[in-house]
């Protein structure tokens, strides 16, 4: 059995037990024939482009949802594999340690700001929690402003203005957690 055929099967099967349905079920919304989804669940078929899209809408999931593998269950990551994103001609750079999926609703960064960098955020949605790593970094939420060095953290809103100052000759380097909890209904 090819790869991406087995990737399919095992979400189609999941997702069908998940929903507490039938193979008749599935049928019925979809169009596509109770053998015609055994099949794709064994793993002995392999599903066209206009099969699985059928699938997909009378599922109501995106065609991709079929394709998905599963994240791993360890994932290590070292910074120097990482291309940062970077503002102020480098002096800010953001390394993208673990971006954002909906289903943990966060990301990680590393963020570094070189000696003298001044960096505005953009107000945004969610909560961010930032950990000192190495230097002294200066932080302005509105009026307010909070130093923080090595081992401190701070939260707060991501809707409040906020900037970030490294005000010293050394490196300012952080972790950065964004939270986005559920919108309110």
């Amino acid at each position: 059995m090819e790869y991406i055929q087995s990737v399919i099967a095992k979400n189609l099967f999941n997702l069908r037990k998940s929903r507490n349905l039938t193979l008749d079920q599935v049928s019925e919304r979809t169009g596509v024939s109770k053998a015609m989804l055994a099949q794709i669940e064994k793993g002995k078929s392999n599903p066209t482009v206009t099969t699985l899209w059928k699938i997909a809408n009378g599922l109501q999931v995106s065609f991709t949802f079929f394709t998905k593998e599963e994240s791993p269950k360890v994932k290590k990551i070292n910074i120097n594999e990482l291309n940062p994103i970077s503002d102020h001609e480098g002096q800010y750079l953001v390394y993208p340690f673990f971006p954002y999926r909906p289903e943990t609703k966060f990301e990680i960064y590393i963020v570094e700001l070189k000696p003298g960098c001044t960096h505005d955020a953009k107000p945004h949605q969610g909560e961010e929690y930032i950990l000192i790593k190495e230097g002294i970094l200066t932080v302005h939420l509105q009026e307010d402003h909070y130093v923080l060095e090595s081992g401190d953290a701070l939260q707060f809103t991501g809707t409040t203005t906020h900037r970030y100052i490294n005000t010293t000759e050394e490196l300012a380097s952080f972790f950065l957690v964004m939270y986005y909890p559920e919108p309110e209904m």
